[in-house]
């Protein structure tokens, strides 16, 4: 790894196509008069993929980080044996993220959000003396928090109450990793809310979510994963959204793998799903409409509480943007599910006995929507299937370990005073890291 070079890239604006250097932590294009999304463009059109003690980095080539990180693990996919027998399917392919070192897999934080993390936080300069600013329903939030404490870079967290439990730790984290909340009964909307009154501050910058492209090019390491072992690329996609922000980046790494021409010119159907009653993509979708419907607050917060994969609660998507999941659904021809707390719950099962593995809740919901397309003969029996796997192997990973909890600082209501915000997140970081 001492051997690495980024890759030269350019971002480029969907909306436009205006083709332009990234000058720093470029977030939109400051000369587009809409809201759109940006792409990278890699010099190195063929993907050049690494030994395996790189990690994440591996597929660093279509990354946009200036430096490699410690503690990467990279995303590993291998054919189903017992799921795929069960569901008929000769071509199962699923992608695991998470603790399952039968496998090879070894996230920490049994989450996919690592791929983000380590992604983002590899973009930011060595010497970048802001604070990193995320808002988090859960699992972000526990990538983000390792991967700066092992890391040294300073970091905000903002995360619902109600959610923090999902910040667990097997070793304590350095200080440089700080928490905050907002009370019982917020969602991931009122934790981003908090989040962007601490951006007031000058100290802080955004990570800035699905608009930034080492974000989504990290999480569209997994399809890179699935495709360099396949060997082709699949012909479906299958993953939980909360954001969708992973399938959007699927999308354009299905994109960047046809430009390579390596592994075939089709593109890869999105077959995204929601956790019911929480589905406010599926209802847009369901109407045609680029625009997100009417979603009151009240009931929003109601529908993410009842849900059991919290992670997948929020209320503004990067869904009507241009080159969002809109666009990307559009593109691919792609479908949104919808499975309740029941089906998610018989898919864990069901996965941990034929795979021999636990898996989180949007992962059930996500096999609960391929075992829905199979049964009402949307998927044909040698098609090539791709199931992302966002989050498993917790239990294992836990078992005979002490565990940490990181606790909020400072916890806010809903409705918070701006100015107190402010000076409290500053007075969190007013001495430098050691």
């Amino acid at each position: 790894m001492e051997n690495f070079t980024p890759t030269p890239y350019t971002l480029e604006c969907v909306a436009t196509g205006r083709e332009f250097e990234d000058t720093g932590w470029m977030l939109a294009d400051p000369q587009c008069k809409e809201p759109s999304l940006v792409r990278t463009k890699y010099a190195r059109r063929q993907l050049d993929v690494k030994p395996a003690d790189w990690g994440l980095y591996r597929f660093s080539d279509w990354l946009p980080v200036r430096r490699l990180l410690k503690g990467s693990s990279a995303p590993v996919t291998y054919k189903s044996k017992g799921l795929a027998a069960y569901l008929g399917l000769e071509n199962l392919w699923i992608t695991f993220n998470g603790w399952h070192p039968a496998i090879g897999a070894t996230m920490s934080t049994c989450s996919f959000k690592e791929t983000e993390a380590y992604s983002v936080c590899g973009r930011a300069a060595a010497d970048e003396q802001r604070v990193l600013v995320v808002a988090s329903a859960g699992n972000t939030a526990r990538a983000f928090a390792k991967v700066c404490s092992d890391n040294n870079i300073r970091l905000l967290l903002s995360v619902p109450y109600d959610n923090i439990d999902a910040l667990w730790f097997d070793q304590p984290l350095n200080p440089c990793v700080k928490l905050i909340a907002c009370e019982k009964g917020g969602d991931y909307f009122d934790a981003i809310h908090l989040s962007d009154i601490a951006l007031k501050s000058p100290a802080f910058y955004a990570e800035g979510g699905a608009k930034n492209v080492a974000r989504r090019d990290g999480m569209g390491c997994t399809v890179l994963s699935a495709v360099t072992t396949i060997g082709r690329i699949p012909d479906y996609y299958f993953q939980a959204v909360g954001s969708g922000t992973g399938a959007i980046a699927a999308w354009e790494a299905n994109m960047r793998l046809i430009e390579d021409g390596r592994f075939g010119r089709n593109t890869l159907r999105l077959m995204v799903a929601q956790n019911a009653p929480f589905v406010p993509m599926y209802d847009a979708w369901q109407a045609a409409s680029r625009k997100m419907l009417p979603y009151d607050d009240d009931k929003a917060r109601r529908d993410a509480e009842i849900i059991d994969a919290k992670v997948l609660s929020n209320r503004r998507p990067p869904y009507s943007i241009t080159g969002g999941l809109f666009d990307a659904l559009k593109a691919t021809d792609g479908e949104i599910f919808v499975a309740t707390n029941a089906m998610a719950r018989k898919a864990r099962k069901l996965f941990h006995e034929l795979e021999g593995v636990d898996i989180y809740s949007a992962a059930g919901v996500a096999l609960a929507s391929l075992i829905n397309a199979v049964n009402a003969g949307k998927i044909a029996r040698d098609a090539t299937v791709m199931l992302n796997i966002t989050g498993g192997g917790e239990e294992h990973f836990k078992e005979g370990k002490e565990l940490w909890y990181l606790k909020p600082s400072h916890v806010f209501p809903l409705e918070p005073d701006e100015n107190d915000v402010v000076e409290r997140v500053e007075a969190l970081f007013n001495q430098p890291v050691k």
